[in-house]
């Protein structure tokens, strides 16, 4: 996988407001969250364990099966891999240079 995929693939982890709320929310709580998720969320489960399945994907968030549920974390290197690669992709941007008007174009 390319670094443009691996960006991409995290862009679009994050790119539905429900993901947002289950990073901030295990960010929040500064634990693993396990049942809860949902009522955290306020989305049906199947819907929950959707979005967990794609921030899984991403390496943003660790799943560790405790009894009948999982419980779920942030991923310290997952976050650390996509600060960076944005990072990284911003630094390397450069605007315009003729300024907000544009005139050049």
């Amino acid at each position: 996988m390319t670094h443009a995929d691996t960006l991409a693939a995290t862009a679009k982890a994050l790119a539905h407001p429900a993901r947002l709320r289950v990073l901030e929310a295990l960010s929040e709580r500064g634990t693993c969250l396990c049942g809860e998720v949902v009522q955290v969320v306020g989305l049906a489960q199947s819907t929950v364990s959707q979005h967990l399945k794609v921030l899984r994907e991403a390496g943003l968030v660790t799943g560790t099966v405790d009894g009948p549920r999982t419980c779920y974390c942030l991923a310290p290197d997952g976050l650390d891999r996509a600060r960076a690669a944005f990072t990284a992709l911003f630094d390397s941007l450069s605007p315009c240079a003729c300024g907000d008007d544009c005139s050049c174009c």
